[in-house]
């Protein structure tokens, strides 16, 4: 009879173990879902989604041949635009008469042995022409007045300088027999870039 109450008692033991566990294991269970799934409470497991690649369609970007497209467009606008200047500056000069052409090479001959600045540099003046009427040329107007009272021909030398002074190119012209009175205009025309900066001086006037 105590053996049966032993075993009996024992029974009970166990039979308590086994619902112990049962409710502990289910509890567990519980805290984990809530752990997963509640967005606000606890501290939820590590979660890395396969990453997404970007939809390119949406790209606003331009693409490297659409860019180099653009750049060989500018280039060719430029030298478009370069082609035009050196033809209006041709134009320009094809306007210069050939007895203004020839009259500089007269007065190139009577100043090459010059020595000073001649006898006739009160009688010059000059006066720059907007490059906007000379397709982009530097030009100057050469204004040469024969003061004296007895015809003359002259020969000017006209040099422009750079910004520290230093002369870059010499042009010369000439006027050839003028009366008492008269004056010529012609153009001293330089070859340099309109974006460079020069100051045109009489270095020569030779009245002859």
């Amino acid at each position: 009879m105590s053996a049966c109450r032993k075993n009996l008692s024992l029974g009970r033991q166990l039979a308590a173990a086994v619902l112990t566990l049962v409710v502990t294991a289910s509890g567990a269970a519980a805290l984990v879902s809530c752990s997963t799934e509640g967005g606000d409470s606890g501290t939820s497991s590590p979660f890395s989604p396969r990453p997404t690649p970007p939809d390119t369609a949406s790209f606003t970007g331009t693409a490297a041949s659409a860019l180099a497209s653009l750049e060989a467009s500018a280039r060719a606008r430029a030298s478009a635009a370069a082609s035009s200047a050196s033809a209006a500056a041709s134009s320009f000069e094809a306007r210069v008469s050939d007895e203004a052409s020839q009259a500089a090479k007269d007065a190139e001959a009577r100043l090459k042995n010059l020595q000073g600045g001649g006898n006739a540099r009160s009688d010059v003046a000059l006066t720059g022409r907007p490059t906007a009427d000379t397709g982009g040329l530097q030009v100057v107007v050469v204004s040469i007045t024969n003061r004296t009272d007895a015809q003359a021909s002259y020969a000017v030398q006209v040099d422009f300088k750079d910004s520290s002074g230093k002369v870059v190119e010499s042009r010369i012209v000439g006027a050839k027999d003028l009366a008492p009175g008269e004056q010529a205009q012609p153009l001293a025309i330089s070859r340099k870039p309109a974006d460079t900066t020069l100051t045109p001086t009489v270095a020569k006037a030779q009245r002859y």
